[in-house]
């Protein structure tokens, strides 16, 4: 796979176009983590030091048609990136009705553009040739440094690129960290090769899965999907969440994994509770049955152990999906553990983006791991070994 980087680009005093992924949690109009706006810096300050003609956008949110909010508005997002860029931002809210690139045109050369939510127009998600044309009308080169929207062929990302000539659209240097990170798992990693899968469904994770099991060593589970394999084991559950209706998925995956001598790892003991709630008392089961009227949130010690032990043997490791509900302090252990033994690792560290992001986070040992992906469902579909409409239009 050659990407057409965005070093490869002329952008000498061009109007550049740049999707970005500024998709950050937001409370009553306050950033609450400006994790994505950070990574977006690089790229930024690239395109920065060869034109001043920078227009930006990005989605933020799931917005309701025509229920627009500050949380789903980006000028708050604006707002911060001007000061972390220390540059003035010019925030376009009705790109629409005045195209971006009359705005552009207007600007002192100190001052760049942020286009407001990309998802207040029903056309983003439907990759509307319209709409893209709309938003790129005018450009002269597009760069798209959003790796968490590259699985989802929406107009910025998609129709928008197809515009540009092939030799005027680029990935920007978060996407190419990224691919680059993901590709060493599947070709060069040094052995033996953990994945941790964690998380509710089996069904979410079967692609995913079943690629991986072409280069792993290990296969470790845990969160509720944890309980559909010991289920499909014989193992009591109790009142766990399981996928009935997934059994075959499992068997194809243990199949899969004793046809190319991948060691599955299933929790030996647990910490439950007799109901879904952060206030029920938790229980440790020492054992892998569950009794009845008992529910599985955690791994227990035993796993814990067992798990840091698979990780520190390990020379590349790829954790996707928390090992409980480790948002509650009392279920939290088994994944903040696996956060530390990664942490503690000397081997390649990787963290598939979601849940697993938060996770590090709270267990404030993000600055030790070799990568963590921005795109959870992007790093999941790529590692599936899916082509990501993202992707494809920006290759060579």
């Amino acid at each position: 796979m050659q990407l057409r980087r965005l070093e490869d680009l002329d952008l000498r005093g061009k109007k550049v176009f740049l999707r970005l992924d500024l998709n950050v949690p937001m409370k009553n109009g306050v950033i609450k983590d400006d994790t994505r706006i950070r990574e977006a810096l690089p790229t930024i300050k690239y395109i920065l030091e060869h034109t001043s003609k920078l227009a930006m956008c990005s989605h933020l949110g799931r917005p309701k048609k025509g229920a627009h909010t500050e949380d789903d508005s980006l000028e708050a997002v604006g707002v911060h990136l001007a000061e972390l860029l220390d540059r003035e931002i010019v925030f376009c809210a009705d790109y629409a009705t005045e195209p971006a690139i009359q705005v552009l045109s207007r600007l002192d050369p100190g001052q760049i553009m942020l286009l407001e939510n990309l998802r207040y127009s029903e056309g983003e998600e439907k990759n509307d040739k319209d709409f893209a044309r709309i938003l790129t009308e005018g450009f002269d080169v597009y760069v798209n440094d959003a790796f968490g929207t590259v699985h989802r062929a929406h107009a910025s990302v998609d129709a928008a690129a197809e515009i540009f000539p092939a030799e005027s659209r680029a990935a920007g240097l978060l996407i190419q960290r990224e691919i680059a990170a993901l590709q060493s798992l599947l070709a060069s990693c040094e052995p033996p090769f953990t994945v941790i899968m964690g998380g509710s469904k089996v069904s979410d994770k079967i692609g995913i899965i079943m690629n991986l099991l072409n280069h792993c060593h290990n296969l470790v589970i845990g969160g509720a999907m944890a309980y559909t394999f010991l289920k499909f084991k014989g193992v009591d559950v109790g009142s766990s969440r399981v996928e009935d209706d997934k059994m075959n998925l499992v068997e194809t995956i243990v199949r899969a994994a004793e046809k190319r001598r991948v060691m599955i790892h299933l929790p030996i003991d647990h910490v439950c509770a007799a109901e879904f709630s952060e206030n029920s008392p938790a229980v440790e089961v020492a054992g892998p049955n569950i009794p009845a009227g008992l529910m599985g949130l955690d791994i227990g010690p035993k796993t814990i152990a067992a798990y840091e032990g698979v990780i520190r043997r390990s020379r590349t490791t790829l954790w996707n999906g928390p090992m409980g509900v480790f948002e509650w302090p009392a279920f939290a252990k088994g994944s903040m553990a696996v956060a530390h033994a990664m942490a503690a690792s000397t081997g390649k560290t990787v963290i598939g983006g979601g849940d697993s992001v938060a996770a590090v986070n709270m267990a404030e040992v993000a600055n030790k791991m070799t990568h963590i992906s921005t795109g959870g469902g992007a790093a999941l579909e790529f590692l599936e070994g899916r082509v990501l409409p993202g992707i494809k239009v920006l290759l060579k």
